[in-house]
């Protein structure tokens, strides 16, 4: 069975009129008719009674009336999800982040593009620290990644998405807490509870080469899986922690206090990272409506 025999056929099921349904095909009456005949011969039937006068179904007919039109829908909203697809109206585009200061942005993003392409699905996979997230870039399973670096890898185009800034945190009753800003070289000897040591981890690779430049090597105490562990640790007095401004902000947790670091002073920046010349139609839709829910701020348009 050919899918242009079984739209002919439902065409002439509704009419029950030859000539009528070659009308509303805008085809000839003889080739109409040939086309039943195919589809008759196919399948070893009649699926019409005809006279000079009359044209029936017979039972044969009245079978496939129900499975031609699940068969031709399906096609048709097959065509519509093949047509919406590479128009970017539908889709998945696998995004990955890691820890608390991407959580804001991931809202901020999610929302957008539910707005604007609720046929877009975002698969969210947290816990992708910088060089993990971008192997899976590179290698096709992510498409999108939030992600922090010191230099740009190839075959990646990015976006600074925020400006961040690196902090001390400390319990809330603990000599530096009230400061106004500290110098990481005041903090040799003190207890830190830092994040893992995975590849890539671009904060924990920072409070080290930070701690190295101050001239110390950091008492690590206590190894925490994300931030909000390591927030709740060290309002327990287990031990201080290096963060970001942007992930304290996203962590509700008593008994800490957050005091500027003098290496903090220079900023370092969030970035949406995707594989160059990358054209999946849903993810350059994502890409779009990221511009206006997460803005590069003007004053860094200019950084690379």
């Amino acid at each position: 069975m050919k899918l242009h025999e079984l739209e002919v056929f439902l065409v002439v099921a509704e009419e029950l009129h030859f000539g009528r349904a070659a009308e509303r095909l805008h085809i000839a009456q003889p080739p109409l008719s040939r086309t039943v005949q195919q589809l008759e011969s196919d399948l070893g039937t009649r699926l019409f009674e005809r006279t000079t006068r009359s044209v029936r179904m017979t039972a044969a007919g009245e079978a496939l009336l129900q499975p031609a039109r699940e068969i031709v829908e399906g096609c048709r909203a097959a065509r519509r999800a093949v047509q919406a697809a590479e128009r970017g109206e539908i889709g998945r585009v696998r995004v990955g982040f890691a820890g608390p200061s991407s959580h804001l942005l991931i809202g901020h993003l999610g929302r957008a593009v539910r707005e604007r392409h609720p046929g877009i699905e975002l698969s969210l996979q947290s816990t992708k620290y910088a060089e993990e997230a971008l192997r899976s870039v590179i290698g096709r399973e992510l498409d999108l990644a939030i992600v922090r670096w010191t230099e740009e890898p190839d075959g990646i185009s990015n976006r600074i998405v925020a400006e961040e800034h690196f902090v001390l945190v400390v319990p809330a009753k603990h000599r530096l807490a009230r400061r106004r800003l500290v110098g990481l070289d005041e903090c040799r000897g003190e207890p830190f509870v830092a994040l893992p040591a995975d590849p890539g981890s671009s904060l924990r690779d920072a409070f080290v080469r930070a701690a190295k430049e101050a001239g110390f090597l950091p008492d690590i105490v206590q190894t925490a899986p994300d931030s909000w562990t390591a927030m709740a640790l060290v309002a327990a007095g287990v031990g201080i922690t290096f963060s970001v401004d942007v992930a304290v902000a996203n962590v509700v947790q008593e008994g800490i206090a957050v005091v500027p670091l003098k290496e903090g002073r220079a900023a370092t920046y969030s970035r949406l990272a995707w594989r160059r010349g990358d054209d999946n139609p849903a993810l350059n839709a994502v890409l779009r409506a990221s511009e206006e829910a997460l803005p590069t701020p003007e004053a860094l348009r200019h950084v690379n």
